[in-house]
């Protein structure tokens, strides 16, 4: 059996795959905030900026930490298409549990509902994710710490969707997106400790790219997105400031006497 390592780098991908996790939770959850105080084509703006927030950080999280996973006795390498595959089912289904939440007039059934169908969404998108690895060997899962983790999954998602509901303010959000950011984390490396590897020694080149000249570069390129998206979400006033600031400017009419 290879003995694997999940933490290369230290604490490095840890921690930053950490961070990933809470700005996009945060950023989602935001997002979806500014949604249900908006109607039309604004709430279904604000929905698609949530689930493109909380998609890319969910899977910008899972490869930051994957930077850091290695096996003794191979190589490491990542099939292209299934990697950006397990992309565009994260945001996929995050947009399906979003849209869920954003609309439904049943606000129990909608929560079940999208907590339930992003959970095995997110738990789908890090085994496709791992699908993508390839080594010299054979890769195996403890089926037990595998239903462990989507469990993890589907409690997380629930709980970040009905945080979207419930929570308004932007330090309760914060606090939400450190927990959420958390249980992400964790459903990761419960995922990841269910994987053992009986290396098969070989010459043979490995098909696909490496982590750096893949996944890092687009790892960057995404987390750089949601830096750059929670600054426009930042900046962008809210429907109460709008309010506020228009009836600021609303000129006094004068008292007539």
């Amino acid at each position: 059996m290879g003995h694997l390592d999940h933490a290369a780098f230290g604490w490095l991908t840890p921690v930053l795959s950490y961070v990933m996790a809470c700005v996009g939770s945060a950023l989602g959850l935001r997002c979806t905030v500014r949604a249900l105080g908006a109607t039309g084509r604004s709430r279904r703006n604000w929905l698609i900026t949530a689930a493109s927030a909380l998609g890319t950080g969910i899977w910008t999280m899972h490869f930051v930490a994957m930077l850091g996973f290695g096996v003794s006795g191979t190589d490491i390498r990542y099939d292209v298409p299934l990697t950006v595959a397990s992309l565009l089912v994260a945001m996929a289904v995050v947009c399906a549990g979003v849209f869920a939440v954003g609309y439904s007039r049943d606000r129990t059934r909608a929560l079940l509902i999208g907590g339930l169908s992003t959970g095995i969404g997110v738990a789908s998108m890090h085994y496709l994710g791992m699908a993508a690895v390839r080594l010299h060997g054979e890769v195996r899962y403890d089926p037990m710490l595998v239903a462990v983790s989507v469990l993890i999954a589907v409690v997380a998602a629930t709980a970040a969707l009905w945080a979207a509901l419930n929570i308004k303010s932007p330090v309760a959000v914060t606090i939400a997106s450190l927990i959420m950011g958390a249980a992400v984390s964790s459903m990761h490396y419960t995922g990841m400790f269910s994987v053992s590897v009986r290396v098969a020694p070989s010459g043979v080149p490995l098909a696909g790219a490496s982590a750096m000249q893949f996944v890092f570069p687009l790892a960057v390129g995404l987390g750089s997105y949601l830096f750059l998206t929670s600054a426009f979400v930042a900046l962008s006033p809210t429907t109460g400031e709008r309010e506020a600031s228009a009836s600021a400017q609303r000129p006094v009419e004068p008292v007539a006497h």
